[in-house]
C-alpha cells in the first residue's frame, strides 16, 4: 500500500512538473497544476526517506521518480555554482515597488527603495507599479543618480493604476508598448544605446490573479488545513477558477512578448519583470524557449521572489537573448520594502 501511494506521488509530480506545456488558453485548470509541484516533490522525497529507515530496496520508487523530474526540479530550485563577475558586464535589477508602500513596514517606503537602489548601483532599474500619485518628486529623484529615467502609466481607470519605469545609466533611444489587451497590466520595451550596439529591454507587468483579501485567508486556510469540510470543496474551486482566468489571460500576454521578441532576434533583449506566475508554468516555459532563464542558468536555491505569508514563489523573472551571457542572478530578500524581493543579474554583451 505504501509503496503504491509511492507510485502515485511519483506520477502526480511528474505530471504537475510537466503542466508548463498546457496552454491555459485550452487547459485552464490543469495549467494551474504547476503550483503544486513543490508539494509533490517534498512528499516523493518523504517516501525516499521512509524507504531508507524501514525497507531499503523499495527506495527505487522515489529515485526514479526524482530522476524523471530532474527538468522541472532544476527549474524550481537550481543549484548552480557562484561565478567570478565579468568586468565589463552590466547590472541589472528588476523589482516590483507595490507603489512605494512600503508594505506596511516603513512609512517611507520610496525612500528605502531608493536608498537600496543607489547602494546596488546597476546599470539597468527596471520597477513594476513605479506610481507616484501621492508623491511628485519620485521621478526627480531618481534623475539625480540614473541619467536617463522613463515611465509609462499602462493603467489608469477606475479598476487600477499601474506603471512599469525604467532608470538607467544609458540613452533611451526609444520605447514602445506590446500590444495586448488587459484592464491593470503592461509590457513596454525600451531601445538602449550601449556603447556601439543596441539593447532592448522588455519591462512587464502580466496578469495578476486578483485574488481578494479573502481568496487569501480562505487559500492559507487550505494550506493549513484548517478549512471546514463542509465548504472546503466549493472555496476550492472557486480560487482555481480565479488562478485558471488569469493563467488564460497571461497566455496571450506572454506569447504578445515573444512575438515582439521573436520580430527583433537581430538584437540582443532582455525580458524581465512581475510575472506573476511560478517557474512552473506556461508564461515561464513560453519565455525559456526562445529565451536564456537567467535564475535557472546561474542561480542558487527557491529564489521566492514574493514574500506573502503562503504565497511564496518565485514570480519576477529575467530572461535573455543568446547575444547576452547571465551571471548570479538572485533575489534579495533582504530588501523587504514590497510584497515582492528585488531579483537582481549581471550580464555581458558580445562584442558583435
Amino acid at each position: 500500500m505504501i509503496g503504491g501511494a509511492n507510485f502515485v506521488t511519483v506520477i502526480i509530480m511528474l505530471l504537475t512538473g510537466f503542466s508548463d506545456r498546457l496552454n491555459p488558453a485550452d487547459h485552464p485548470l490543469l495549467s494551474t497544476t504547476g503550483m503544486a509541484f513543490p508539494f509533490f516533490v517534498l512528499a516523493t522525497l518523504a517516501f525516499l526517506f521512509f524507504w531508507l529507515v524501514f525497507k531499503w530496496r523499495m527506495m527505487w520508487i522515489s529515485v526514479l521518480g526524482l530522476l524523471c523530474a530532474y527538468v522541472p526540479i532544476s527549474i524550481y530550485m537550481p543549484l548552480n555554482a557562484p561565478q567570478d563577475l565579468p568586468e565589463d558586464g552590466l547590472k541589472l535589477v528588476s523589482y516590483n515597488v507595490c507603489a512605494y508602500s512600503g508594505n506596511g513596514r516603513y512609512d517611507d517606503g520610496f525612500r528605502k527603495v531608493v536608498e537600496y537602489l543607489v547602494k546596488e548601483s546597476p546599470d539597468i532599474v527596471c520597477l513594476q507599479e513605479d506610481i507616484d500619485t501621492w508623491r511628485s518628486y519620485v521621478f526627480s529623484e531618481y534623475q539625480k543618480h540614473w541619467a536617463f529615467n522613463d515611465t509609462v502609466v499602462i493603467a489608469s481607470n477606475a479598476l487600477s493604476l499601474n506603471a512599469v519605469g525604467i532608470h538607467t545609466r544609458f540613452p533611451i533611444v526609444k520605447r514602445e508598448r506590446i500590444d495586448y489587451p488587459s484592464v491593470g497590466n503592461g509590457s513596454v520595451a525600451w531601445w538602449l544605446k550601449v556603447g556601439g550596439d543596441t539593447l532592448i529591454v522588455v519591462n512587464n507587468h502580466l496578469e495578476s490573479c486578483h485574488l481578494s483579501s479573502d481568496d487569501r485567508q480562505q487559500y492559507r486556510q487550505i494550506i493549513k488545513g484548517e478549512m471546514p469540510s463542509d465548504s472546503l470543496s466549493a472555496e476550492s474551486k472557486t480560487l482555481l477558477i480565479k488562478l485558471a482566468e488569469a493563467n488564460a489571460k497571461r497566455s496571450g500576454q506572454v506569447r504578445a512578448v515573444m512575438q515582439y521578441v521573436a520580430s527583433h532576434s537581430q538584437y540582443p533583449i532582455i525580458v524581465c519583470g512581475d510575472f506573476n506566475d511560478n517557474p512552473i508554468s506556461y508564461s515561464c516555459h513560453s519565455a525559456a524557449e526562445c529565451l536564456t532563464d537567467c535564475f535557472r542558468t546561474t542561480g542558487r536555491g527557491l529564489g521566492l521572489s514574493y514574500n506573502q505569508k503562503a504565497f511564496s514563489f518565485r514570480i519576477d523573472h529575467i530572461f535573455c537573448s543568446s547575444r547576452l551571457k547571465p551571471y548570479n542572478c538572485k533575489v534579495d530578500s533582504e530588501m523587504d520594502a514590497s510584497d515582492h524581493y528585488p531579483i537582481l543579474c549581471w550580464l555581458k554583451l558580445d562584442g558583435k
